[in-house]
């Protein structure tokens, strides 16, 4: 056996054993015993992604004798955070779906239906069908809408075609971008990558996949034929400064030029035209392949709910009002937010939500019970930031842009590590699905 291959071993049984002991303490945290209450409070969860999905499993196990129901019309579940390896042709497409239902606890009721109206002063939602469903305590988990319609020119239809990938859109969108994105690495040309002026989930994925085009164009032999441009919004590529600035430095050793306050507001599709604006006006920039990642905001049935942000940075695209420590919304007590709908200044992410359900879960049972919670959401986010095929760093960060180190003495952050890649690519799916089931 070569010494790289009994090193890379090692650093597997490494990991696993680290993975294990970290499953095994979310898993003790997260086993908190019943309450011993006979309550019956009626608990309405609007949206099954993550979030909705978490805190049922959560809410079934701390209260057995409740009314738990879950609103929400999509069947098929998608691991979002595996849509860039999809589209960066490293998973199959299959890789990222499976169904609602086997997510669902036993004991919780699922109206397959969409929520098209939350009334907070009467406590009750509204479903698509018009079935109006009573609460004592509403989570709304809706996650978020992608506004590809705010972007001029912009059709949905064409990602995988003409140059123009996208792979927030789905499944087959991100298998459809990797179609056009390696073909375009086969060839070289213009590259066009950014992300909107909006919130987003996984602010991180624009840039891994500028990073992942950049590998494949090398690896095809392309590189020398091939210009890569970064447009950033704002006027940092990343919202903490040390990742922003580490970010900064890799694109310029890897020839990606990076512009600032540059946003997308148009498209001409068939004449592969793409047009930002910026503070000295508007540019327009060719290109053989664009990854378009849309702005963000909260659903319709939440927009048009009292439920959003009066004003402030989150009122613009009508993020949930909800303290940021505890996710209880600031004007309707008995209500909470979690995941990506939150309008909090972080958190947009698989692994905030694993940190936000418990919190908000247990203050919702601290009402119930009249033992008030203590428990806090510091604002963990979690980025496993892909630099390279077969290198990525585990960027880790909360409210006050602390970087954190779940693996300290063994994964450092702003790293380019294989180890990261493999936690990636290997290890963060089975804690994901273990998240859903209430166990991390």
């Amino acid at each position: 056996m070569h010494r790289f291959d009994s090193d890379r071993r090692k650093t597997l049984a490494r990991l696993a054993a680290i993975g294990a002991a970290a499953l095994a303490a979310d898993a003790a945290r997260a086993q908190a015993a019943p309450v011993a209450t006979d309550s019956k409070a009626r608990i309405v969860i609007v949206g099954a992604g993550a979030a909705g999905l978490a805190s049922a499993s959560h809410l079934r196990r701390r209260l057995p004798q409740a009314s738990i129901t879950l609103i929400d019309a999509r069947r098929d579940h998608y691991y979002q955070p595996g849509f860039t390896l999809v589209g960066a042709g490293i998973k199959p497409m299959h890789y990222v779906v499976s169904t609602t239902r086997e997510y669902i606890p036993q004991g919780v009721d699922w109206i397959e239906e969409a929520a098209a109206e939350i009334d907070p002063e009467a406590r009750h939602v509204v479903t698509s069908s018009g079935r109006k469903v009573g609460y004592d305590f509403l989570i709304v988990a809706c996650g978020l809408e992608l506004n590809y319609g705010a972007i001029e020119g912009m059709d949905t239809a064409w990602i995988g075609r003409d140059g123009v990938g996208s792979v927030y859109q789905g499944p087959q969108a991100a298998a459809a971008t990797w179609q056009a994105m390696s073909a375009f690495a086969e060839r070289g040309g213009v590259g066009l990558f950014g992300r909107p002026h909006t919130d987003m989930k996984c602010a991180g994925a624009p840039l891994k996949y500028a990073f992942i085009t950049d590998d494949r164009l090398r690896r095809a032999g392309s590189r020398g034929k091939a210009e890569l441009h970064y447009l950033a919004p704002q006027k940092v590529l990343f919202s903490v400064p040390i990742v922003s600035e580490k970010v900064r430095m890799l694109f310029q050793d890897r020839g990606i030029r990076t512009h600032y306050e540059h946003q997308l507001v148009s498209l001409d599709l068939g004449r592969r035209l793409a047009t930002y604006r910026s503070p000295a006006g508007t540019t327009e920039l060719q290109y053989d392949f664009i990854h378009v990642v849309p702005p963000m905001r909260a659903p319709e049935v939440v927009r048009n709910s009292p439920l959003p942000w009066q004003d402030g940075p989150f009122a613009r695209e009508s993020w949930m009002e909800v303290d940021r420590e505890t996710l209880r919304h600031k004007r309707y007590a008995n209500v909470f937010g979690v995941g990506d709908i939150a309008g909090v200044p972080k958190g947009k992410t698989a692994a905030s939500v694993k940190w936000q359900v418990p919190v908000a879960v247990d203050h919702l049972v601290g009402d119930i019970t009249g033992k008030p919670s203590a428990e806090k959401y510091n604002g963990y986010t979690s980025c496993p930031l892909i630099t390279r095929l077969g290198r990525a760093m585990l960027i880790e960060f909360d409210y006050q842009d602390n970087l954190y180190q779940s693996f300290p003495g063994f994964i450092a952050p702003l790293e380019e590590l294989w180890v990261s890649w493999v936690m990636k690519t290997m290890a963060l799916k089975p804690t994901y699905l273990s998240m859903l089931r209430g166990r991390a």
